[in-house]
Formats: C-alpha cells, sequence, structure tokens
C-alpha cells in the first residue's frame, strides 16, 4: 500500500470510452464486464496495482473494461467519482478508500445502486464495511509491521542494543499504517522491551521522508534505527541515514519493495530488509473479487489475505528485481 518514487500511470480511461455495459449479473466469458478502479495515490504501489488489474481479466479469460482513476488521497475527488460510475452503470467497483469514515457516504451510494464495491489495500470502517463491502483484499497490516520488526529486533540483540531508539516515518493518515506500527512494536516489545520510539512523524512522500528523517537524526544523534511505514518513507529513511554521513552507525528498515528498495538492500550498508505485499497481486486479487461479486457467487469471508513477503538478503532483492525488470511491484 503507499511507495515512492515510481508515479503511477497518468492516463485515466474517459467514461466516454465505455462503449457498451453488460446488463445481465451473469454473462458469458467473452462478454464485456465493466468494472471502476480507484487507486489512492500516484505512489509506485499503485501503479503495480493498476498493472494488476488490467492484467487480472486476461488472467481471468474475461474481456474486463477498467474505467480508471487516482483519487490523489482526496476523498471528494474520490466520492465524485463513484458517481460518475454509478452513473455509468459500472458491474463493479474495485477502490483503496481514502477514509475510513470520510469514504463511506460514496460507498453506500453505489451499494444502494446494486453496484458491489470490493476494497483493496484499504477499506471504510469494520462496521459500514460489513454493510456496504462485498470483500476487502489485503495483506494484514498488523502481520506485515510484525515481521519487519521482528527481523529489526533480531538485530538489535545481536547488536547487544537492550533498549534502541527507533525513528518512525509514518503513513498513519490511513488505519493501515496505525496497524503496521502496532505489529511493528509489538515484535520489539517480545525481543527488546526497552526500546524507545524517539519520533514517529507522517512523511510518505520521498522528498519529505529524507528531509524529516534528516531532522530526527540530527535531533538525537544516538538514534539506532529508522523505519519507514511505506515505500517513499523507506526508501527516504536510508537516504536521510545516507546523506548524514551515519552508514554503518543508524540502520533502516523498509515497508514495500521497489526497485531503489532493492538497490539498497544490495547495497547492504544501510537498509536491512524490507516488508512487502505484491500492488500486481492485489490488483489481480482484487478483480477476482469483483469479477466473483458480478457472477454473484456467495460471499465468503470478507476479509481476503494477499501474502506478506520478507526481503533481507541481497540474493533476495537481486530476485525481485529479475522477476520485477519493469520496476513495477
Amino acid at each position: 500500500m503507499l511507495r515512492g518514487m515510481r508515479a503511477a500511470a497518468t492516463a485515466v480511461m474517459s467514461l466516454a470510452a465505455v462503449v457498451s455495459l453488460a446488463t445481465s449479473p451473469a454473462f458469458a466469458d467473452n462478454e464485456e464486464i465493466t468494472v471502476g478502479a480507484i487507486y489512492l495515490d500516484a505512489q509506485g504501489f499503485y501503479a503495480g496495482v493498476r498493472k494488476g488489474v488490467q492484467d487480472g481479466g486476461a488472467k481471468l479469460g474475461k474481456n474486463v473494461q477498467i474505467i480508471e482513476t487516482n483519487a490523489g488521497g482526496d476523498v471528494t475527488k474520490e466520492g465524485s467519482f463513484i458517481d460518475r460510475l454509478i452513473s455509468a452503470g459500472v458491474q463493479a467497483i474495485i477502490l483503496s478508500a481514502v477514509s475510513p469514515d470520510g469514504s463511506v457516504r460514496a460507498i453506500k451510494r453505489a451499494n444502494e445502486a446494486g453496484i458491489p464495491v470490493v476494497c483493496y489495500n484499504t477499506c471504510i470502517n469494520d462496521a459500514d464495511m460489513k454493510k456496504y463491502v462485498y470483500a476487502y483484499a489485503v495483506g494484514d497490516p498488523f502481520e506485515f509491521g510484525y515481521k519487519i520488526g521482528q527481523v529489526a529486533a533480531d538485530d538489535f540483540i545481536k547488536a547487544g542494543k537492550t533498549e534502541p531508539k527507533i525513528g518512525i516515518l509514518n503513513c498513519e493518515f490511513v488505519d493501515v499504517c496505525v496497524q503496521r506500527r502496532k505489529g511493528f512494536e509489538k515484535a520489539l516489545s517480545e525481543k527488546v522491551p526497552g526500546y524507545k520510539i524517539v519520533s514517529n512523524q507522517e512523511a510518505t512522500i520521498l522528498d519529505k521522508a529524507i528531509s524529516i528523517g534528516e531532522k530526527i537524526i540530527t535531533a538525537n544523534p544516538d538514534i539506532d534505527a529508522l523505519w519507514g511505514e511505506s515505500g517513499g518513507a523507506a526508501l527516504g529513511a536510508a537516504k536521510a541515514i545516507r546523506n548524514s554521513n551515519k552508514a554503518g552507525s543508524i540502520v533502516a528498515y523498509g515497508s514495500d519493495m521497489t526497485t531503489e528498495i532493492a538497490q539498497e538492500i544490495i547495497a547492504g550498508d544501510i537498509m536491512r530488509g524490507t516488508v512487502d505485499v505484491s500492488g500486481q497481486a492485489l490488483g489481480a486479487l482484487a478483480l477476482q473479487q469483483a469479477v466473483d461479486a458480478i457472477e454473484k457467487k456467495p460471499q465468503g469471508d470478507m476479509i481476503v489475505p494477499n501474502p506478506i513477503d520478507l526481503y533481507t538478503t541481497a540474493e533476495q532483492a537481486k530476485q525481485w528485481l529479475a522477476a520485477h525488470p519493469d520496476g513495477l511491484p
């Protein structure tokens, strides 16, 4: 969810581009399916989701027409586009919700119009999700944070640091990242209960993450590590350490995988590892749920899990780069 550096593709399909809409909830494999897709922002993770959505139809053997936009983190823009999708008569909507509460009204309107909504990566609050959402495709954010927290804790124990000081560059304007931090701190509390979070500041975009990371280091010269809760934050943490000439004394831990983060892991002097949910896999999974909803398949569990991957070695990072030559996560 939430990565820096590589912007999602800028082309947005116009509603006018939809030449035909299926009117029956069930359809033959060669009949066109029309799905609205909303990406939360323009970071690299959503470029991967977009590719997963676009490729997902072919893999399912379906003729899928995608009408898409980037909400830019703006709940008003998100709501306006949902209304346009309702007017166009799309058969399903997939989205990474901007706000747990602010996104509810528009999603409710889609639900009342008979259009199933599938969340991925981020969603609305639990109570409303159960009312208005068909499925929520997500890599468990608590487990996500817990996995990288275990890596950090083991490193601190190996280095003999029983009271490590850590700075966090966060993305906690969405609840997913709050859950990531809770998982991260849970892992630390189990192995190095003397840890201290010396600073926790919002810094998702790369430039901001670098700047805030540098300020945290200046204010806390004895800090041991920085953790970025998202891709942009993670890369910013590594660059802030490098810019501060602290490689070797301060380490970084990441969230999400990108080409640049893989290169940092391979360099080996700052980035100790990252945890990742594949954007492409998540996009394909969300589309699968949308097709299931259109075909009126029985609704299963609300939460549809996506695998969580951990990368801590140069060899693992090299394998990721080989598998993602286009850089899309």
